[in-house]
This record gives structure tokens, C-alpha cells and sequence, in this order.
């Protein structure tokens, strides 16, 4: 029989304070950098938990936008968006130096990672601004987006993530959270969403239809309120169905 195997990885360092909870549950994690929020305070912290559960290190750069955690566009000029994406960068860099724990990826935030898959002048941006990293870290994209097919025209090392707890539309575009059908969050709907995409490489739209998607990680959001049991469930019920979760 045919196993597969698969990353699972969770946004953290968010304030939400479940990461003690769910870091023997997933493989890699994103690392708020002070942009939508997080500080040096928690950055540490949350690597400190990486090190200790041997899960691969991401930063999780954003808008600079706590206000609205940065799940708004921002209209500001581009060398301050640049400017901004690299001081997050460099201040996360700087604390993984003092721990000597090694960066593995770089995923967007929020606004940021949805307006980079669809928008070809910000996805030049965001990519000029992480440019430094092209050799040492893996970019953590949507499938077929244009963010993804710049990346990897430009030499990035690229990895597709699909969304564990999250609907999706037609064009592969995530249900608005405004809309009721956003988000998965009950285990086995969960389950029944990542399976297809894993094994099939296709994914359940709002429509009942299955379009094709490409996934090496599985993103379930540490702000969900069943994050914790959907990622406990995933990984008791995964192995059952030949897939290991990639530590």
C-alpha cells in the first residue's frame, strides 16, 4: 500500500499562548516577527519550544499592521514595506543566531501572503524584500499562484501549502473570513478536507467541485479555536491512512 508523508505546519508567536499545546503536534512553524505581532520577547520563546520539539524554524513576516493583525492591505509606499519586511526578518535572524537554531522557511502573514498570489507588483516586492534568503530558506507559497511561479523563476526554493482549516474557492482563493464557510473546525471535516489533497492532489471547493492543488504542508492556524484539537485528532487519525507527518 501507497504512504505518503506530509508537513504540518502552524502560525505562532501570535498571542494567542497555545504554543506549549501544540508543538508535539506539527513539524514546522511560522514565527510571528513583530509585523501583525509578536516581539523579541516571544520570538525567543517560541524558538526556544521549536528547538526543544525538534520542529523546523519559519519566519512569519507581515504588513506593519498590529492593529488588524495584519489580515488588511495597506496603502503604503513600497520602500517602506520592503524596509519593514526586512527589519522583521533580521530582528527574527538575530535571535536564531544567539540561539543557533537554523531558519528552514519564510511564509507571509495574512494580507500579505493572499495579496502576493494574486497581485504580480507586490509579489515583486515581497520577493526583492526576502531576496537575501533566495539560497538558505524555503518559500512557503500557494499552489499555482503567482507569488510561486516568480519564486521559483527567480532560483527560490519553494514549497506549496495548502490550508487544513480553511475553504476554498473556484480559483483556489481562500473563502473570505468574513463569509460563515471560511473555516473548517471540527476534526473530521478537517480530515476529510486533507486527505484528497494529500493522496490526489485535489481539493474540495465551496461548490462541491475538486480542482487540482499541490501541497508539501498543511497549515492549520494556531487562532483557531480548535487548533489544538484538530491537530491532535490529524495526528492520531493521518497514520491510519498511510500518511506519516514529516518531523
Amino acid at each position: 500500500m501507497k504512504q505518503f508523508a506530509i508537513d504540518i505546519n502552524c502560525d505562532v508567536g501570535e498571542g494567542i499562548g497555545n504554543e506549549t499545546e501544540i508543538f508535539p503536534y506539527i513539524s514546522s512553524c511560522n514565527i510571528a516577527c513583530g509585523g501583525h505581532a509578536g516581539n523579541e520577547e516571544s520570538m525567543s520563546e517560541v524558538v526556544d519550544l521549536a528547538l526543544q520539539h525538534r520542529v523546523k524554524i519559519g519566519a512569519h513576516p507581515s504588513y506593519p499592521d498590529k492593529e488588524n493583525f495584519g489580515r488588511e492591505v495597506m496603502d503604503i509606499p513600497n520602500e517602506v514595506l520592503i524596509q519593514s519586511i526586512r527589519d522583521q526578518l533580521q530582528t527574527f535572524e538575530g535571535i536564531l543566531g544567539r540561539k543557533k537554531a537554523i531558519l528552514h522557511h519564510i511564509k507571509a502573514h495574512g494580507a500579505l501572503y493572499n495579496q502576493t498570489a494574486k497581485d504580480g507588483e507586490l509579489a515583486k516586492m515581497y520577493l526583492e524584500a526576502i531576496s537575501a534568503y533566495r539560497q538558505n530558506a524555503i518559500l512557503y507559497v500557494p499552489c499555482g499562484s503567482l507569488v510561486a511561479n516568480m519564486a521559483a523563476e527567480m532560483g527560490f526554493k519553494i514549497w506549496y501549502e495548502a490550508f487544513a482549516d480553511r475553504n476554498y474557492n473556484e480559483d483556489l482563493s481562500l473563502v473570505s473570513r468574513k463569509n460563515k464557510d471560511a473555516l473548517i473546525q471540527e476534526p473530521k471535516e478537517v480530515l476529510l478536507h486533507v486527505l484528497p489533497v494529500i493522496k490526489d492532489a485535489k481539493v474540495k471547493t465551496v461548490s462541491g467541485e475538486f480542482h487540482k492543488i499541490e501541497a508539501n504542508t498543511l497549515c492549520v492556524h494556531g487562532d483557531t479555536a480548535s487548533a489544538l484539537e484538530i491537530l491532535m485528532y490529524l495526528s492520531r487519525e493521518l497514520p491510519k491512512h498511510q500518511v506519516q507527518i514529516q518531523k
